[in-house]
């Protein structure tokens, strides 16, 4: 069967950004049966015990309850489950001091579908035929962002300005506000804090200087803090996460051990709520209920946000302080590498300035060493200009075990020295 397909349907039946890799590599594994392979690629979270067990916990009070059947066998609200919904209200008003309704508040089947929601009801071409920009103030950023928009143009993401430690191999993007425009042809703005794939967390200060731009306009301000404090907390750093104004806070409980599920919650000004949820309605009717009714009790309980803390927090730091260490001790001090700063989320992102070859080309080599990465210009939607920092990175994720990550940093050293020696000497 070949059937025409609309605009629409030719372009969302194309993968993007990490799906697309992620076909490369499975193929990779598949075609090296026998030969192992340190996969460093993996968005999947770990499957902590006891993660784990507190899910199979609020699973067995669900079983046990009654109102097992009102949540599987019945339709529900398009906002989401209530007693979920009173969880969140609760838990961040005191948590944060805020003064939230329950018309603050909109439960989705995941926090992708409820980007998409955003970028296709806030940024495009308006009834005039005007088109609004979504605009993504630094750039790398979440790849997933590439494939939301229905209108391919409306998405417009800036360079950042790169703040780089020579002696100590480190770096941080930083907005650049010089360039930044968020004005009256902006639809929206979007970013991930703490950033998926760099591991960087913009400053209060710059979260508030970014809404502020957009507030004139009534321009929302999403951000996507599926890494954020206080669930799953995987901030490694000091930050506050920001509500009110036109800003639409994000959260998702993937990260938190419940990726299958596909919860997530979307906290903004009612009229904002309103919208995203007429929008959720018309696409799928609501959230799958019984994800909603055992975070519930994780929330409610208290529970999801203190193993959030003391367990899900520091499995990941120390994987990063492990990918850090081994990268200190075994990568050429007189190469122009550098690491970003890990100020959160579940990856680390490599920068190898000056890269003798593509970062496609340098993943490939990685392959050949049994060490398999993102290449990092995977993550640079939206950049219209061309930079050859793009295709200078990658991304490597926190999720294997210390050995692993300890072996696969070793090789990657070896092989990053014998890159660059090769491209001296040709």
């Amino acid at each position: 069967m070949n059937p025409a397909l609309t605009q629409f349907g030719e372009q969302m039946s194309h993968l993007t950004g990490v799906r697309a890799i992620m076909k490369d590599i499975i193929e990779t594994l598949r075609a090296g049966e026998g030969r192992e392979f340190i996969n460093l690629s993996a968005g999947n979270p770990v499957i902590l015990p006891e993660v784990e067990q507190l899910w199979r916990d609020c699973t067995a009070e669900l079983l046990a309850s009654p109102e097992y059947g009102e949540v599987v066998c019945r339709y529900g609200s398009s906002q989401g489950y209530q007693p979920l919904i009173e969880a969140v209200k609760q838990d961040f008003n005191r948590r944060y001091g805020l003064n939230l309704s329950d018309r603050n508040i909109l439960i989705t089947p995941g926090s992708q579908s409820l980007y998409f929601y955003a970028a296709n009801a806030f940024a495009g071409r308006t009834t005039d035929g005007e088109l609004k920009r979504m605009v993504m103030p630094l750039s790398p950023d979440y790849t997933g962002y590439g494939g939301i928009s229905l209108v391919p143009e409306a998405l417009l993401a800036y360079k950042p300005t790169l703040e780089i430690d020579e002696a100590r191999h480190r770096f941080k993007y930083r907005p650049d506000f010089n360039q930044l425009a968020i004005d009256e042809n902006t639809g929206c703005v979007i970013f991930s804090r703490p950033c998926n794939p760099t591991g960087n967390v913009l400053t209060d200060e710059e979260l508030k200087k970014i809404a502020d731009l957009g507030a004139p306009y009534d321009v929302p301000t999403i951000v996507d803090s599926a890494y954020a404090p206080p669930f799953p907390a995987l901030n490694f750093t000091e930050m506050t996460p920001a509500f009110g104004g036109n800003i639409i806070h994000g959260l998702s409980l993937s990260k938190a051990g419940l990726p299958g599920e596909r919860i997530g919650i979307a906290i903004a000004d009612e009229r904002a709520i309103q919208i995203l949820e007429s929008f959720q309605t018309n696409l799928c009717i609501h959230s799958p209920r019984y994800g909603q009714a055992i975070a519930a009790r994780a929330i409610a309980s208290g529970s999801l946000s203190e193993i959030a803390e003391t367990v899900i927090r520091p499995h990941y730091q120390e994987k990063f302080v492990i990918l850090e260490s081994t990268l200190d001790a075994s990568m050429p001090k007189d190469l122009p590498w550098f690491l970003h700063r890990g100020e959160g989320a579940i990856f680390a992102w490599l920068w190898l300035k000056d890269l003798p070859m593509s970062d496609w080309e340098f993943y490939q080599k990685l392959k050949e060493v049994g060490v398999i990465v993102v290449p990092g210009s995977t993550f640079f939607p939206g950049l219209r200009e061309e930079w050859a920092h793009k295709h200078q990175c990658i991304r490597i994720s926190l999720t294997a075990s210390a050995d692993e990550l300890r072996t696969g940093m070793q090789r990657l050293a070896k092989m990053t020295e014998s890159v660059y020696a090769r491209a001296a000497v040709s």
